[in-house]
């Protein structure tokens, strides 16, 4: 493992990116929304990094907790707790039935079973318009409030997605570390072997699907509380895409590329959206540069510029010995 890699060096980072942002970015809405999809593309890492499962469903599990935040709290008006909990149980029940049908498949077809999945729950999104609110969307969700208080300024709901942050971080990191985690590194490497050892690879990937469903929950149903609406753009295969691009920009070998994925991501498409209406082919532009020069993502930059740096400093201690 990297020295990068491990536990105590990640939770830095991640504790150091909370301090940051506040300092960085002016706007608090922009900081929030990092944070958030940091949770969900390390949820997706899950699958693709350490599993080796190329799914195109992740924007059915965000949007489905943006439509239980909507729902909840427009129509019944549930206590903010009990609607992230209902977002993160029904995000994990969907995710095990969609990838216990989807694993029954391998390669391109399992590729083409997510994006299936994707596409129908956002037809019945759109379909079911009176639960959903069709192309509007559910607006007026409203922000939690703490001891009386509603959050409604952009750095104290940044301080409350931060905890869960924190706290989704940390469990992701013993998830990964943990037997669990290193089974899955090893269907990833060889699911043959795996399952001729004698691991239940199916379970472990409807596990793993589990997991990633039910934290991209989550992050739907706190994004939902940030912007105040629940849309149907939040649960369009787009959003899958969206999610897939920054774990593979971040780096799929790490649990910190994640963020540094969609925080690379969201800050490029925010200051592109201003220069040019036609950003998006801008980012193509990076992708491809990413694809060709930066197969283990910004991640992996780090880890050369810090073997280099490491290398130039044995490089005047090796000379000291030798005198």
């Amino acid at each position: 493992m990297h020295i990068l890699d491990t536990a105590k060096v990640q939770i830095c980072l991640a504790l150091a990116t909370v301090l940051l942002l506040p300092f960085v970015l002016n706007s608090g809405i922009l900081a929030t929304e990092i944070l958030i999809y940091a949770m969900v593309v390390a949820a997706c890492n899950l699958l693709l990094g350490y599993t080796g499962l190329l799914s195109f469903g992740q924007g059915i599990f965000f949007g489905l907790g943006t439509y239980v935040a909507g729902v909840l709290t427009t129509r019944w008006a549930v206590p903010i707790p009990l609607v992230l909990l209902v977002a993160v149980v029904l995000g994990g029940l969907v995710a095990t039935a969609v990838g216990w049908f989807s694993i029954r498949r391998q390669g391109v077809y399992f590729v083409m079973l997510t994006l299936a999945f994707a596409q129908m729950f956002y037809f019945l999104a759109y379909t079911f318009s009176d639960i959903t609110g069709g192309d509007n969307g559910l607006l007026g969700v409203p922000r939690p409030q703490i001891m009386g208080h509603v959050l409604d300024g952009p750095w104290g709901y940044y301080s409350f997605v931060a905890i869960f942050f924190l706290v989704i971080f940390a469990v992701l990191l013993v998830v990964t570390r943990s037997t669990f985690g290193r089974t899955l590194l090893a269907i990833r490497e060889n699911e043959g072997r795996a399952a001729a050892i004698g691991f239940p690879v199916r379970l472990f990937k409807i596990e793993a699907f589990a997991i990633s469903g039910a934290i991209t929950a989550l992050g739907g149903a706190l994004h939902a509380l940030l912007i105040g609406i629940a849309p149907l753009e939040s649960i369009n295969y787009h959003t899958s895409e969206m999610i897939l691009v920054m774990t593979i920009i971040g780096g799929s070998t790490s649990l910190f590329g994640s963020v540094m994925g969609a925080g690379f991501y969201l800050l490029l498409s925010d200051t592109l959206s201003v220069i040019w209406p036609r950003w998006l082919l801008l980012l193509g532009l990076v992708l491809v540069t990413v694809a060709l020069f930066f197969q283990r993502g910004l991640w992996g930059l780090v880890e050369r510029g810090w073997d280099a740096f490491a290398e130039r400093r044995k490089g005047p201690q090796k000379e000291a010995g030798d005198v």
